[in-house]
């Protein structure tokens, strides 16, 4: 019967053929296609057992090199940082005290009382074994090659002197960097120049006081020594006040030492703090950098000091008191009186010498300011031998306008139309 007739043989998968029953498809795979498996199966296997580790440990080892070669190069240049101070140590006869890390820990008791916070690291109050308390910096990282530490070291360590701030040691063991001074009970003149109801308050006597000291302090700096000291950072947080006011100048990390002789000095870029800085150190047409740049900023700090308030006012009523100097000088050339609560006649009278000092210090062109041994004469003497300066300018062209109508001594630069004054 054809329904139950038989396929041929022939129909039927030969030897070797895989053959999946019911609904599912039929595969076939020749001898050549098994073979090739078997290549790829040994590859693979080949490829697990020795090239793959082989792969893992030459990373494995070249991120082991990076990491070393990352923490040479930083530990190089942290070696580089203290070779510095060690060889300028190495070469100084100054001298203080050299303590260890250990003993700066145990001086502050673990870093417990901390007094403040600048730009070159933390304050901590301690105590010497001898029983005085001291204040002592902890540097941070160092930008320069250590040199905020020399700075100080090479500055303050050098010198004597009541109006500056003794240096008694320092610690410099691997990374770790302190200073040690002695410790001023009343902080820093910044607290008592506030326009706040709840600051505490100096009588315009202490005010008066605290600015002769700071004078003759910096007059030493600049020509009592045998290497004049630049500052370059006069200003209220840096001067420091002991326990009968008596003013002391800090903080050397920006200061410069040059010989006596050398008038005008070279710097590679501007240094100080914003709103006490001198205008030629940005400003090269009015007169090169000098000693008087920290005379200008002397008087700006001078300034907030007779007025007990803050030159930069951006809350001020009206445009004039914006800049406070330009203000105190039409009071003071139009005669008019300032008002200055609970003050007798010879404090007024010395409140106004510390302006007029202070408008004559602040002087846009260096050569008009006077010396810090000059200032002391004007603060010391009569008020009525105290002549009132030319009104301060903020930038050279309103210097250059007022100028052009009485000075005939002055060339124009061809390069950039600036002026160039003869002195």
């Amino acid at each position: 019967m054809i329904g139950t007739t038989k396929k041929p043989a022939e129909n039927l998968p030969k030897k070797g053929a895989l053959q999946v029953i019911g609904t599912k498809k039929t595969y076939a795979f020749s001898e050549e296609d098994i073979s090739l498996s078997k290549i790829g199966i040994e590859i693979g296997r080949v490829t697990g057992r020795y090239i793959l580790p082989s792969l893992i440990v030459r990373f494995s080892l070249g991120f082991i090199v990076f990491f070393v070669l990352l923490i040479y190069t930083c530990r190089s240049r942290h070696n580089s940082i203290y070779e510095n101070i060690e060889v300028f140590l190495r070469g100084s006869t100054l001298m203080p005290i050299r303590y260890s890390y250990k003993e700066i820990k145990k001086m502050t008791r673990g870093f417990r009382d901390k007094l403040g916070e600048g730009g070159f690291g933390a304050v901590y109050k301690g105590k010497l074994c001898s029983g005085p308390f001291v204040a002592i910096k902890m540097l941070g990282k160092s930008k320069s090659n250590g040199q905020d530490f020399i700075n100080e070291v090479a500055t303050i360590g050098r010198i004597h002197h009541t109006n500056v701030v003794r240096l008694i040691g320092f610690c410099v063991e691997g990374s770790k960097r302190a200073l040690v001074y002695e410790f001023m009970p009343n902080g820093s003149l910044d607290k008592y120049i506030s326009s706040s109801e709840d600051a505490i308050s100096l009588t315009y006597k202490q005010m008066y006081e605290i600015s002769l000291g700071v004078a003759r302090g910096m007059a030493y700096l600049h020509q009592g020594c045998n290497m004049q000291i630049l500052h370059f950072d006069i200003k209220p947080h840096n001067i420091l006040l002991d326990e009968n006011f008596i003013p002391k100048v800090s903080d050397f990390g920006l200061a410069k030492l040059y010989p006596n002789e050398i008038s005008i000095v070279t710097l590679t870029a501007a240094r100080g703090t914003i709103g006490y800085m001198a205008p030629e150190l940005f400003y090269k047409n009015i007169g090169g950098v000098s000693y008087k740049a920290d005379v200008y900023s002397f008087g700006m700090l001078l300034m907030e000091m007779a007025s007990k308030r803050r030159n930069l006012n951006p809350h001020a009523d009206r445009s004039s008191q914006l800049f406070f100097p330009f203000w105190i000088y039409n009071q003071l050339i139009e005669k008019r009186e300032i008002e200055m609560d609970q003050i007798s006649d010879e404090e007024r009278n010395n409140v106004n010498k510390m302006f007029i000092t202070a408008l004559w210090c602040i002087q846009l062109k260096p050569s008009d300011r006077p010396s810090m041994n000059r200032v002391i004469e004007m603060l010391e003497g009569d008020i009525e031998n105290v002549e009132m300066p030319p009104k301060p300018s903020l930038y050279p062209n309103e210097m250059i306008e007022e100028d052009l109508d009485v000075n005939s001594n002055e060339t124009e630069s061809e390069n950039d139309g600036s002026i160039s004054f003869i002195e």
